[in-house]
């Protein structure tokens, strides 16, 4: 997990995310890099638009939120008309 962080401190920073550069951040925290998982992360990440990703990813994050929020106010719309409903029932 610290190696994709170091990648999203590089590309915070503006720097590019390279074997050396990533290396550099890892050795930095008072790890030793594993080289095997330096080379496959910065080659699955060649080509890819990190901020593109980030962006999707925080969008598919608020929508179950949102799509909660909309539950909680269709239940409390429910429990008012069963309210009127039972208060109908007795005065009826």
């Amino acid at each position: 997990m610290e190696y994709v962080y170091g990648a999203l401190l590089l590309h915070k920073t503006g720097q590019e995310i390279s074997e050396a550069n990533l290396k550099k951040v890892i050795e930095a925290t008072g790890k030793e890099a594993d080289e095997a998982k330096v080379k496959v992360l910065v080659a699955s990440l060649k080509g890819l638009d990190i901020a593109k990703e980030l962006e999707s990813a925080s969008l598919m994050a608020a929508a179950p939120a949102a799509e909660a929020k909309q539950e909680k106010e269709e239940k409390k719309e429910e429990k008012a008309s069963e309210a009127a409903e039972g208060l109908s029932a007795l005065f009826g």
